[in-house]
């Protein structure tokens, strides 16, 4: 809904930055960042429950961001980020009286199901298709809390009527392009050719735009009062589902990836 009051967790960071940019003259945005930014923001870290319990008074929605992004981080880091930090989200805004969280998971909740697949899955013609019903396979610890948050998400939900919203986004990238020219970094976690790497890019690329459409869907439906939808955009390559998200909140992406790599 236009003008409700929505604090981004994470805000700092690269769909958060996103958020700020395409979201804020739709509604009444709070920024929480663990440091001082460039922009104001509460300065507050998501591993400290009492620290951050003031940035979520008066808040009407969470957009949950925050955390460790790297598929490879080890425990240590999962544990405090991803388990710890997200549980303080959650309790927080449970605290605060928050109507509803945005919670972006994670195409790694699943991502097993690609690693068996991989590198046929990323063609053109393959016809496996993954939706919000498959069973949940992660791929790393990493994934791993991505599925306890989802797991969080449900029982927030059921136990406080909190409306929640699971996003499993694919590949957001800082330059917002759908084919990268360095894969050198691009899915460490899985043995590919620079050639597959950009096939896998062209199914799993979600442009900036649509990233930030999606979350601000999330923001005003009524109904469903849960969901776990994918996030990627209209690529010619889908490995993931698009049409939970099409019709449980109206999703429709603007943008495709490019059919040649």
């Amino acid at each position: 809904m236009a003008g409700q009051s929505v604090l981004v967790t994470g805000a700092a960071g690269r769909i958060g930055r996103v958020v700020l940019r395409e979201l804020s003259d739709r509604y009444d945005i709070r920024a929480l960042t663990h440091r001082t930014e460039e922009f104001s923001s509460f300065v507050g870290d998501v591993t400290d429950l009492d620290a951050i319990q003031p940035a979520f008074e008066g808040m009407q929605a969470v957009i949950h961001l925050a955390g460790s992004a790297n598929v490879l981080a080890p425990w240590g880091i999962v544990l405090q980020n991803n388990i710890i930090g997200t549980y303080n989200v959650f309790e927080a805004a449970r605290r605060a009286g928050v109507e509803r969280v945005i919670y972006p998971s994670s195409n790694h909740a699943i991502g097993g199901y690609e690693i068996d697949g991989a590198p046929e899955i990323y063609e053109l013609d393959d016809p496996r298709v993954h939706d919000h019903t498959a069973e949940l396979r992660p791929d790393s610890l990493y994934g791993v809390s991505k599925v306890y948050g989802e797991a969080l998400g449900r029982y927030y939900h059921d136990m406080f009527g909190m409306k929640v919203y699971c996003l499993r986004i694919g590949s957001v990238r800082a330059d917002d392009t759908s084919r990268p020219q360095n894969t050198e970094r691009e899915a460490a976690w899985l043995d590919l050719t620079p050639e597959q790497k950009r096939k896998r890019f062209r199914a799993t690329w979600f442009s900036q735009r649509d990233c930030a459409e999606l979350i601000a869907r999330c923001l005003d439906v009524d109904e469903p009062t849960w969901a776990v939808v994918y996030g990627i955009s209209n690529n010619p390559r889908q490995m993931w589902d698009l049409s939970h998200a099409q019709e449980a909140l109206g999703f429709e992406p603007q943008d495709s990836a490019d059919i040649d790599i």
